[in-house]
């Protein structure tokens, strides 16, 4: 995040001494490592709990979708079941059985030769 490098840290520990001075320099120093310490444990919590919840918000989209697909599947399983029934049904159009083998004779079958 922060491209500090070895010199800007010599740079700061420099400034620091002259500053504070060389008797509360290592209880400054300690106290700075302890609050940088708890910021880091703090940072770290809040990246555990953002990732929790991520995959915890995944996981939930995951269920939702699983429960979807099987409503589906199971919808297309009983429209699958009821398509192979039998029809049983006597309410279908007859067909006369001497019209069934013969084929109409008012259409020609041949587009290029015309019956006057």
């Amino acid at each position: 995040m922060f491209d500090v490098g070895f010199s800007e840290l010599v740079l700061v520990a420099i400034v620091a001494l002259l500053v504070v001075g060389p008797e509360r320099l290592p209880k400054v120093a300690r106290v700075a490592g302890m609050w940088l310490g708890r910021a880091r444990r703090t940072l770290g919590a809040v990246k555990q709990e953002i990732d929790r919840e991520m995959k915890a918000s995944e996981l939930a989209d995951i269920l939702k979708q699983q429960a979807l697909s099987q409503s589906v599947e199971s919808i297309i399983e009983m429209s699958t079941q009821t398509s192979a029934a039998p029809v049983t049904s006597t309410s279908a159009i007859p067909i006369p059985a001497d019209s069934a083998t013969t084929a109409p004779t008012s259409v020609p079958t041949d587009p290029t030769t015309h019956r006057d």
